[in-house]
């Protein structure tokens, strides 16, 4: 059953992207921008089986480094180039889209296309994750599948292959050839592909998880988590900002917790893991959020600074990740290294 958005329920939907980016995906404040001007709404979002399984689809992202999305604005149509080379290639128009990650930013990038293709719900991630071989097609080795993104001054790169590490890397170099951020579009899939290949619902979920956000954020710690579906792991003043001598992009925030509690958070580009008095508590694919406890603001990983108040709060992981083993393999934490803080999801 096809749901109707309205206008209003934009801040709720990217208030819900943001918790769903554990820490990471970018802010989505240019998009919620670029959204609230739009003249297409209300905007349709429609179930998988509302469509043929047979439609071809689309995912489409913005890649690299979100924070350069706030000085070098894409321009009107920043996926255009690319969906015209992956159309070309394909030898055949995509009329759904649908998002590549279902957390941060890109959660909302599908409705910068709904004038003219259909939104469907869902998503190859269900959560921020930096890798582009973690797009739940490539880990499930869906075949087919290609991918097309910037390379820099209106220049357009397409790629398939069947080793999912190569989209990442190429696509990654690319990127950084374009200036360090740019779009990124996946094709060559169905609608079909997406009933066993996907995470189902995650913008339905964005929605109650943001509306319920915006109606308790002022409300005790505890009462918001649980307003949220999950669980308050702790609060203090962050008391060090320390990078992992193996990995300098992995940090771990020491946090003053209440009764003498030391608590942990451990950092990549997303949270993916939180620990207190030594012991994990939560990793990812479990989504974990922190807060500013003094404006309830939802933290990116980069916003963890010295001596700022926080609590974190653990939400359930996208049940897509934890049904096989070797899909989980590639979001728990020994994925970046960190063998020893898995097992906590």
């Amino acid at each position: 059953m096809a749901t109707v958005l309205e206008h209003t329920q934009l801040p709720a939907l990217a208030r819900g992207f943001s918790l769903l980016g554990s820490g990471g995906g970018g802010s989505t404040t240019m998009l919620e921008l670029a959204l609230a001007g739009d003249e297409h709404w209300p905007l349709t979002l429609h179930e998988l089986d509302d469509l043929d399984p047979a439609l071809p689809c689309l995912g489409a992202a913005f890649v690299g480094s979100t924070m350069l999305l706030g000085e070098r604005l894409p321009g009107e149509a920043p996926f255009a180039r690319l969906i015209a080379a992956a159309e070309r290639w394909l030898g055949h128009p995509v009329p759904v889209v649908c998002s590549l990650e279902g957390g941060g930013l890109n959660g909302l990038t599908p409705f910068t296309l709904a004038a003219d293709r259909l939104v469907v719900d869902a998503d190859l991630t269900g959560r921020a994750v930096p890798g582009l071989d973690q797009m739940s097609l490539l880990v499930d080795r869906v075949p087919g599948v290609v991918a097309a993104c910037d390379t820099g001054a209106g220049g357009v790169m397409l790629a398939e292959t069947g080793r999912p590490i190569d989209l990442e890397r190429v696509i990654r170099a690319a990127t950084i050839q374009a200036g360090g951020v740019g779009g990124t579009v996946f094709a060559g899939f169905t609608v079909g592909d997406l009933v066993e290949h996907s995470v189902h619902g995650g913008t339905l979920r964005a929605l109650e998880l943001g509306t319920a956000f915006l109606h308790a954020a002022s409300a005790p710690l505890g009462e918001l988590a649980t307003a949220l579906g999950g669980r308050l792991l702790g609060h203090g003043r962050i008391s060090a900002v320390e990078p992992d001598a193996r990995d300098p992009h992995v940090n771990a925030i020491g946090i003053d917790g209440e009764g003498g509690r030391v608590h942990r958070i451990i950092t990549r580009s997303e949270t993916l893991a939180f620990m207190t008095d030594g012991r994990v508590e939560a990793s990812a694919p479990t989504i974990i959020v922190a807060l500013d406890t003094v404006s309830r603001d939802i933290l990116e990983v980069t916003d963890l600074t010295l001596a700022r108040n926080v609590a974190v709060l653990e939400l359930p992981a996208p049940a897509w990740w934890t049904q096989r083993p070797e899909r989980l393999r590639h979001v728990v934490p020994s994925a970046y290294g960190l063998a020893d803080l898995d097992g906590a999801a």
